[in-house]
């Protein structure tokens, strides 16, 4: 019988909690009998919203917590201080070795610094980025970091190439997987004093499959398996894929529906286009992992609805069979 994988879902995180978390986690635990889901928050919210599914109850857990960390709340503050909070909860279930990894939609700033001071980062690694998939014409590349450290330095981003790799190879089954670093021109040359400093440590390294430099036109048709970037190039090129895929669909929607001809024609194209544009939707490949912590951190949008979570808590299996916290750990201590 395979190993259960027991992860904490932050109930009350997120514009759309508990209703859509809870929802998510039940839908996960109901197609992975690998899975349990503790579902921390306030106890009579979250048991309002489970009565209105059917589950194993072996596979599903409530743990009460009394308080919720606000998005606008000051990060250090509130994990310093709401320590009966969902958000800490979760992270002390992590720590403690109760769970296996926690998911939560909740506030970035607090999901951050709790990872940090809660769970702790493995010995050796210096800053924990987050590492979100996106879609490319050749499936999924990482990007790391899409929003935890704006002030990188050139050591960080040799870091978060290596962990990227780690990741891209155990969890999507990336053999020897390419790693660029994000940049304005393909020549060595080209860049700001930080990719300039970074270019030639990446280019030292014989442990990763370093190709050099990716413009941003380029990540779309999947020139890279790993897109290195300190934190606010990434978060800038994570939110313009969303808004530009959001956009395009409310064109093509509004294009196909502007005559007779073309309305009969997207009678004709919807289930091809339906799945064509399935591909490219950000919610199915889950949240973002903050790796190089001792134990796995999932942050999904502040707007996650039940199949981000779904997802979300699906991908810490791979994230524990595939032994990632591990495996980062190794390619640390060799550097």
């Amino acid at each position: 019988m395979a190993e259960m994988v027991n992860v904490a879902v932050d109930a009350m995180g997120g514009d759309n909690a508990p209703l859509e978390i809870v929802k998510g986690a039940i839908e996960a635990a109901n197609e992975d009998k690998r899975i349990k889901v503790f579902l921390v928050g306030r106890q009579d919210d979250v048991n309002a919203e489970l009565a209105k599914y059917e589950y194993d109850p072996a596979q599903v857990e409530v743990v009460n917590a009394t308080e919720v960390i606000e998005t606008a709340e000051p990060p250090v503050v509130a994990i310093r201080t709401k320590k009966d909070s969902s958000l800490v909860k979760c992270m002390k279930m992590v720590k403690e070795g109760t769970c296996d990894g926690l998911v939560t939609a909740g506030s970035t700033g607090a999901t951050l610094v709790g990872g940090q001071l809660v769970v702790g980062r493995i010995k050796g690694v210096e800053r924990s980025p987050l590492a979100p998939l996106i879609p490319t014409e050749k499936g999924v590349a990482l990007l790391i970091d899409c929003g935890a450290n704006v002030d990188a330095r050139s050591s960080h981003l040799v870091q978060f190439a290596k962990m990227g790799s780690v990741y891209m190879e155990s969890v999507m089954g990336v053999k020897n997987p390419t790693v660029g670093i994000v940049n304005i021109g393909a020549e060595e040359e080209k860049g700001n004093a930080l990719v300039k400093e970074t270019f030639p440590l990446l280019k030292a390294c014989k442990d990763i499959n370093f190709i050099g430099s990716v413009e941003a036109r380029d990540i779309p048709a999947g020139a890279a398996d790993v897109l290195v970037c300190e934190a606010f190039v990434g978060n800038v090129i994570l939110k313009m894929y969303e808004g530009v895929g959001k956009s395009l669909l409310h064109v093509i929607k509004k294009g196909l529906m502007s005559n007779l001809r073309s309305k009969i024609g997207a009678l004709l194209v919807k289930p091809a286009l339906k799945e064509t544009m399935k591909g490219f939707s950000v919610e199915d490949y889950g949240g973002a992992p903050m790796l190089g912590l001792t134990g796995l951190v999932v942050k999904t949008h502040g707007s996650s609805e039940a199949i981000e979570i779904k997802n979300s808590v699906l991908q810490c299996i791979a994230f524990k069979e595939q032994r990632i916290s591990e495996k980062i750990r190794e390619k640390i201590t060799e550097a």
